[in-house]
């Protein structure tokens, strides 16, 4: 499947579609790989801010050192293009039958 060449409700629906696949699954994932799939659907949702509005404690600043790095190495990709990428990434790892639904 050509993901580009999808319309933006048939791209929505197909990233809807792999967001609920990764969220119902009980495969792990190897931390690089969740901050892929953590940046691509923050930037595809513009959920994402690079500023840091609380002082962290403990071992949660490291995690959003590496939070927003993985932002920030995404940051040139447009909506459509991480919604493809989050989407690509969920084929990677579980497959395609969750678009067949």
């Amino acid at each position: 499947m050509d993901l580009s060449q999808l319309n933006a409700k048939e791209l929505e629906q197909a990233f809807q579609k792999a967001y609920q696949a990764v969220s119902e699954t009980d495969k792990g994932f190897q931390q690089d790989t969740l901050l892929y799939f953590y940046a691509y659907y923050k930037h595809a949702t513009k959920e994402f801010n690079l500023n840091l509005k609380h002082h962290p404690h403990n071992g949660e600043q490291l995690v959003n050192a590496f939070k927003m790095n993985a932002l920030f190495q995404i940051r040139h990709l447009s909506v459509k293009q991480s919604k493809i990428k989050y989407i690509e990434l969920v084929i990677k790892h579980l497959g395609d039958d969750f678009l067949k639904k």
